[in-house]
């Protein structure tokens, strides 16, 4: 049991098959006297390696190990992939409630249920809307403002005016 592949070539017919079948998936060549040697076979490969321990008779290679952190990092992930991932928000709710409660009114209910529908419905979705572009919205652009800026760019010079940082001392220099 020195070789390590899960496929072999065929001797019959030449083309690649699951090692540890009885029969060849193509020809129907016997590769094994019988199921359970080609079973004992499997658990003998499989148990001398750790690595080996997902393998399954019906494999052609050997699954890829698990991954030792149980946890996906999406962010890290969308950057690598260059996507922008919008941060996650629980606003979309009461939106979805509003207008739960807005189409609700447009059921023929008496007068008065239908008004105080629309009116709970409005009040719910525009509390969702502006929490979710207000408050959201602009916590997420005072996060980037603060990040690209970074205390480089502009400065205020002595005299108080903006410019860029020492652009006059780079003038002198040149």
């Amino acid at each position: 049991m020195s070789n390590p592949a899960l496929a072999i070539d065929c001797p019959n017919c030449s083309l690649v098959t699951p090692r540890f079948l009885q029969y060849c998936h193509n020809c129907g060549y016997s590769l094994w006297p019988s199921g359970e040697y080609a079973t004992a076979a499997f658990i003998a490969w499989r148990d001398h390696d750790p690595d080996r321990i997902m393998a399954r008779r019906f494999d052609l290679e050997t699954p890829p190990p698990e991954p030792d952190d149980n946890v996906l990092d999406d962010v890290a992930r969308a950057h690598e992939l260059g996507l922008h991932l919008f941060p996650r928000s629980a606003w979309p709710f009461p939106i979805c409630v509003g207008f739960f409660f807005l189409f609700l009114a447009l059921v023929p209910f008496p007068t008065g249920w239908r008004i105080a529908l629309g009116i709970i419905g409005g009040v719910v979705l525009l509390t969702g809307v502006v929490g979710w572009v207000v408050l959201e919205d602009t916590r997420m652009y005072e996060e980037s403002a603060s990040v690209g800026h970074g205390g480089h760019g502009a400065s205020v010079d002595h005299d108080g005016a903006h410019g860029p940082a020492h652009s006059a001392d780079r003038r002198e220099e040149k």
